[in-house]
């Protein structure tokens, strides 16, 4: 049955940023489709450990702040997942910052914080969960890019530059493993009710701007995206590789 090959049964997914928002919406979506989930986060997701749980899985927390985190502090956070947990099967790479300024202005602290947790941070789980996934000739990685994936937005320059270079880096990782078995994909969410979003719905003139150009006529919500996310996982999707999946409301059409 069709079905059947969207089931994540007994697998083990890694998700970055699960405290709330879209990690929080796909670490419960993966869960519901039978995976165990750890979470890699700063602080404790209590609330998305609880849920997990809730729906008869494991979850697991890994206790990790990208912002500081070096490679080696990477692949030892994924080998404690393996360890924990028993093996690798997906990872989604969730976790996200964004900083405004002007460009004349931009601050070169702020540039190098949004590159390392959007961008090294991104590369270096990757590899660490691929030299996992290449071993076993198995395994799905899901990148979380942007519309800013396409364009280049107002006053995010390192935001827009990060999220281009992700998609850049989804289609470089696809080419070297999708002979061994490992699927990686990046799906690209529209304008997006989360607190990364939150400055832009707090301005009427941004946020009315905004609206009017989706076709939907509104912002997404987390959990439109679970659908996506459990898709990319699964063997449903077992001959995807390198796709970008835009989840927009229609806005790329405009």
């Amino acid at each position: 049955m069709i079905l059947d090959s969207f089931r994540l049964d007994d697998r083990v997914a890694i998700v970055t940023g699960g405290n709330r928002g879209l990690g929080q919406a796909g670490a419960i979506a993966l869960a519901e489709a039978g995976a165990d989930v750890a979470l890699l986060d700063r602080t404790e997701p209590a609330e998305t450990l609880a849920r997990v749980q809730a729906l008869g899985r494991r979850a697991f927390w890994v206790p990790c702040d990208l912002s500081g985190a070096t490679a080696a502090d990477l692949a030892a956070a994924v080998g404690s997942v393996v360890d924990g947990l028993g093996r690798l099967d997906i990872l989604v790479n969730n976790a996200g910052i964004i900083r405004r300024a002007d460009a004349l202005d931009y601050p070169t602290s702020d540039w190098d914080e949004v590159l390392t947790v959007n961008l090294d941070a991104v590369f270096h789980l990757c590899q660490a969960a691929g030299r996992v996934m290449v071993a076993q000739g198995s395994g799905k990685i899901i990148n979380i890019a942007s519309m800013l994936s396409f364009q280049g937005g107002i006053r995010v320059p390192a935001y827009a530059a990060a999220k281009h270079a992700v998609v850049g880096l989804t289609k470089a990782l696809a080419n070297e493993w999708a002979g061994a078995g490992v699927n990686v994909n990046a799906i690209a969410p529209g304008y997006m009710a989360t607190d990364n979003t939150q400055a832009l719905r707090s301005d009427p003139d941004r946020a009315r701007s905004i609206v009017e150009r989706i076709p939907a006529g509104r912002w997404g919500t987390p959990e439109e995206l679970m659908g996506v996310v459990v898709f990319l996982a699964s063997d449903a999707a077992r001959y995807m590789h390198a796709a970008v999946v835009p989840v927009d409301g229609g806005w790329l059409a405009r």
